[in-house]
């Protein structure tokens, strides 16, 4: 127990609901904003692809848990939820990475013969898209999907960890951390391992299943 009587074992079975729907949430709403901007500048390319990668480099640019500090902060004043709050701060700042992959994917299947057949049949832009294109280019989103989903754990546990994440008395492993920071070098430091360790885990834990899956859904790789 803590120094307030509260069961640790308790309190991180509790905190892992708010990494793992943190983690789920955001990487949906980053999924969405990445994949329609990704779509739109590897498809149409020309100014659009220009205007589009100047958004993603000046997101690029910006550290992910500052940028996740700022949009938090920003949406302070317009969303009293703290939980909202955290999923579409942390959800904005990881959508940078699925659109370059996206974009990059479409590039080289654009100028594939099946986009080329379904243009001369005069299918719409949008049916090409969403219809011919991006169920092709799902392996690698079920991929960086699974490591946004371990970086989202990381900056939730980063926000809590300086008091900008769920709020006390809802447990959260970033807020335990900061918590219990000055048992490390006592003979309770286990009070502040464990959590560290429970994000550690849950990170490699996804990390491993994005690596797996990288390798399971590469079909050019298997034939090589």
């Amino acid at each position: 127990t803590d120094k307030f009587g509260r069961d640790i074992l308790s309190r991180l079975l509790i905190g892992v609901r708010v990494s793992l729907s943190v983690g789920l949430i955001s990487v949906f709403i980053s999924l969405i904003i990445g994949i329609f901007l990704g779509a739109l500048a590897g498809y149409f390319r020309g100014w659009i692809d220009e205007a589009i990668m100047w958004v993603i480099n000046v997101f690029w640019s910006i550290p992910t848990l500052l940028l996740a500090m700022g949009l938090y902060i920003s949406a302070g004043s317009l969303i009293e939820n703290k939980l909202v709050m955290i999923f579409i701060a942390v959800g904005l700042t990881m959508w940078v990475e699925t659109a370059r992959i996206v974009r990059g994917q479409f590039l080289s299947l654009r100028e594939m013969e099946f986009v080329s057949a379904a243009k001369s049949l005069g299918y719409s832009n949008a049916r090409i898209i969403f219809k011919h294109i991006l169920p092709n280019i799902l392996g690698p989103i079920i991929v960086v999907a699974c490591s946004n989903f371990a970086s989202a754990i990381l900056v939730e546990s980063g926000l809590s960890y300086i008091g900008l994440g769920i709020q006390p008395p809802a447990p959260s492993w970033g807020s335990m951390l900061n918590e219990y920071k000055d048992f490390i070098d006592t003979n309770k430091a286990y009070l502040a391992l464990f959590p560290g360790l429970a994000i550690m885990l849950l990170v490699l834990a996804f990390n491993l299943v994005g690596n797996g899956l990288r390798d399971a859904l590469d079909v050019k790789g298997q034939l090589d």
